[in-house]
């Protein structure tokens, strides 16, 4: 082999393999006019798109890209509900008493519970904790935990402080969803 392909061997991160150059699609120049009919109708059929902007070539190739757009259209479904794998994520959350609760010596109070719903069985399980410090809310997390028997994929929270939160629209770190369990 000459010097300069085994340079280039060593120096690339995989072995070679051909790529063919990126043609664009002749529907690729018709979109824009393919947007403005579903924009006001979504489920337009394909068929009547092809009529109205005058496509003479072939429907198959419209059809495809007409199903590609059509989700961006179509108005979301107020039935439609977000739906989990087993074991997969967790959603906690502190609420706070509408009503003072007694503490014990004489003291009442609204301290916070940590609640804490799986998203796929929407199993609830609840804490009241002493305060809403980060080491009260791992305590209250590991006594909830143990509870369920298995640690879900994920913990989610809404922004509570103790955990973190976005600063200046950018999350940091520590603001990542709490990854348990196997990667």
């Amino acid at each position: 082999m000459g010097r300069t392909t085994v340079r280039r061997a060593l120096v690339s991160e995989g072995p070679p393999r051909y790529q063919r150059a990126v043609k664009g699609s002749i529907v690729d120049a018709a979109e824009p006019r393919i947007r403005g009919p579903l924009a006001e109708w979504p489920e337009m059929p394909a068929t009547v798109i092809a009529e109205r902007i005058g496509w003479d070539r072939s429907l198959t190739v419209l059809k495809v890209r007409v199903r590609e757009l059509r989700p961006q259209f179509v108005p979301p479904d107020p039935a439609w509900r977000t739906e989990y794998l087993p074991g997969e994520l967790a959603q906690c959350d502190l609420w706070f008493p509408p009503a003072d609760v007694p503490l014990g010596a004489g003291q009442a109070g609204r301290p916070p519970v940590l609640v804490m719903v799986a998203g796929y069985s929407r199993v609830m399980t609840a804490r009241m904790m002493p305060s809403r410090q980060s080491p009260d809310l791992l305590a209250g997390h590991w006594a909830l935990i143990s509870g369920l028997g298995a640690v879900p994929r994920s913990l989610v929270w809404d922004n509570e402080s103790a955990v973190g939160q976005c600063r200046g629209g950018k999350r940091g770190e520590e603001d990542r969803p709490l990854r348990l369990g196997r990667a």
